[in-house]
């Protein structure tokens, strides 16, 4: 009979996978033996494996280079990194390597850009796409940018009065975007987006406001889906609104020539998960191009903005699992030497799923659990993956401690968790761990950040 988790992983899923692969009953990530990871730093432990930045960016442009060759494409693709997805210089340094450009949504973003240019890890014609609602010291901080010689910077209009501000503060010339207010999609809680300018007044503002400025040209026409970039209706709806709204505006607007198709490819949050990349970017493309020869249109330079699929698969959390708890005679939970909450604050506040694997024990029988995080909230539980309305682990051994990782949780947990600050119950952040290989092909490790000290979190609170 197969009971052991190796069974139950291999029948439910086909395994081994590329980043994933077991030896000695132990898992292995992008080859890295995680127990040796383990036995070195302890737990709660945070991964990043920067190789994996560097090959989704490559994928990414394969993809679009390849989809455009095929319809004899005539604009370019160029590839935006959404610094709000991870901020950390580890991240920007890893994916600059790959020739790309970069999106912000605030003003402390402008700092780390000015900070990445002293460093010579960006030059001053690197597109740097300034999107968000932005209050006055975004602006002046775009200003800054314009006005010390930063060729490309991209202020995208989210409102019509933020055009006063750069009109009346810049010293040189600046391209313009101009966000649409896309539609929510149906089973949202609002029908249009917050954030953008609505369709119908797109044009009439262009002609009214920008059209006779010589010191505004607009450049680029942004279009947003907050779900991500998925075979729908939905999606194929507003691609095509956005599409016709842009050949009507490049008839006026002569200087027009790129849009920003925001809104990213999503990411693997289960081992069973499918998604043909390669299909929907060459459906993108063609689209694009089909509308934009009906209008007899040039086609536009396309521009992505990922942050999720940058990163998002290089991160990973490892825990212990302390003890188990018979609460009932159905419900048996797994405690870890963390908080979900606190350390992935999506699970709780997004409800979003990871990839779940023991870390060691593959070898031994299963059972279903329940995953409790060391927080007094009832919400500080992980019950249910991607795939299954259930959560299985191996069945606990007194003599050897269960350890297991939560996978692709590269973006956003870190930002959205308050890394190094106040945490729920005190919580501290854990620690953090980089991993790098050699041209050998051998992997290292670096000590990024150190577990959270009761020091340094009473120094926050003020004792």
């Amino acid at each position: 009979m197969k009971n052991k988790y190796i069974d139950l992983i291999e029948q439910t899923f086909e395994f081994p996978q590329e980043e994933f692969k077991v030896l000695d009953n132990e898992l292995y990530f992008h080859d890295i033996p995680l127990m040796e990871i383990i036995k070195q730093y302890g737990t709660p432990l945070k991964i990043t494996y920067l190789p994996k930045i560097s090959q989704q960016i490559q994928k990414a442009k394969r993809l679009f280079h390849v989809a455009m060759a095929k319809a004899n494409y005539r604009g370019d693709y160029h590839y935006c990194y959404c610094t709000k997805s991870s901020h950390f210089i580890h991240i920007l340094e890893e994916a600059l390597k790959n020739d790309i450009h970069l999106e912000t949504s605030s003003s402390f973003d402008i700092h780390i850009i000015e900070e990445l240019f002293k460093m010579e890890h960006i030059d001053s014609k690197k597109y740097i796409v300034c999107n968000g609602f932005k209050k006055q010291y975004y602006m002046e901080k775009i200003c800054d940018l314009v006005n010390n010689g930063f060729e490309n910077v991209i202020p995208v209009l989210d409102n019509k009065k933020e055009l006063d501000f750069y009109d009346g503060h810049l010293k040189r010339s600046v391209k313009l975007g101009i966000r649409i207010a896309s539609e929510e999609e149906p089973m949202f809680e609002f029908y249009t987006s917050r954030l953008g300018i609505r369709y119908k007044d797109i044009i009439p503002f262009y002609k009214n406001n920008i059209k006779n400025n010589n010191k505004l040209k607009l450049k680029m026409l942004h279009f947003f889906i907050n779900t991500g970039i998925k075979d729908n209706a939905y999606y194929w709806n507003e691609l095509h609104k956005c599409v016709n709204i842009y050949c009507q505006l490049k008839k006026v607007c002569p200087e027009l020539d790129s849009l920003n198709i925001g809104g990213g490819f999503p990411v693997k949050k289960s081992l069973g998960f499918e998604y043909d990349y390669e299909y929907i970017t060459e459906e993108i493309i063609a689209q694009v191009k089909k509308i934009c020869v009906e209008n007899n249109v040039e086609e536009p330079h396309i521009l992505t903005e990922f942050g999720l699929f940058t990163v998002g698969e290089s991160g990973a959390v490892l825990f212990s699992i302390l003890g188990q708890k018979q609460q009932n005679d159905r419900e048996l939970w797994n405690m870890i030497d963390s908080s979900f909450m606190t350390t992935l604050p999506d699970i709780w506040a997004n409800k979003q799923r990871f990839i779940l694997l023991a870390i060691n024990n593959w070898g031994s029988e299963y059972e279903r659990v329940n995953l409790g995080g060391l927080s007094c909230d009832s919400q500080d539980y992980y019950n249910a993956e991607a795939h299954a309305n259930a959560v299985f682990l191996p069945k606990i051994r007194d003599d050897v401690r269960q350890y297991i990782g939560m996978f692709h949780t590269g973006a956003y947990q870190e930002t959205l968790g308050g890394l190094g600050g106040l945490q729920h119950c005190l919580m501290p952040s854990p620690k953090m761990v980089i991993i790098d290989k050699d041209d050998e092909g051998e992997y290292n490790t670096k000590l990024f950040a150190k577990e959270q000290s009761y020091k340094s979190m009473l120094k926050i609170l003020g004792f």
